[in-house]
């Protein structure tokens, strides 16, 4: 049994760690984390997945971003420690940190990942947004928070200011 909370200060270390589990140290130099460099997580949508002993089994965090002249979040990373995996623990962080940012009055989600994976969460492929090379167009997705928030937005993603 997992507990969603709020992550903390104190949860970062853990937290990394369990991203370096998930994708391997190499992780960081991905184009997705030069758009997080020196930019602070959006706080309120940074998650933890706690089981009863305190134990992180699972984190996301979601990233300030551009794309183009509008706002967008970038979701990423999510990742479940290998023992909680296939217990439905990303989908709940995801489902969770999704509805958070609706009712915080965001419009617009951004990811690069799998299709088929997050299009059960309603992200679709995005035509005309260039995230950082050598990044995959096919893996670039994203999620309408309200009616037609993608409609007109493409450009380049760049980092939030």
């Amino acid at each position: 049994m997992f507990t969603l909370a709020q992550e903390t200060e104190d949860d970062w270390w853990e937290v990394e760690a369990l991203f370096d589990l998930a994708f391997a140290p190499g992780r960081t130099a991905l184009s997705s984390y030069r758009l997080r460099e020196d930019v602070a997580p959006v706080a309120p949508l940074c998650r933890v997945a706690r089981d009863e002993n305190g134990t992180i089994g699972g984190a996301i965090r979601f990233w300030p971003v551009r794309v183009g002249a509008c706002d967008a979040l970038l979701l990423g990373p999510v990742a479940v420690h290998p023992i909680a995996q296939g217990e439905g623990l990303g989908a709940a962080l995801i489902r969770d940190t999704v509805a958070r940012a609706a009712e915080l009055g965001f419009a617009r989600v951004l990811l690069v990942g799998d299709a088929p994976y997050y299009g059960r969460f309603g992200f679709r492929r995005l035509e005309g947004v260039e995230m950082p090379p050598p990044t995959n167009p096919d893996r670039v997705l994203g999620l309408a928070l309200v009616p037609d928030a993608w409609a007109g937005v493409a450009g380049p993603v760049t980092r939030a200011a």
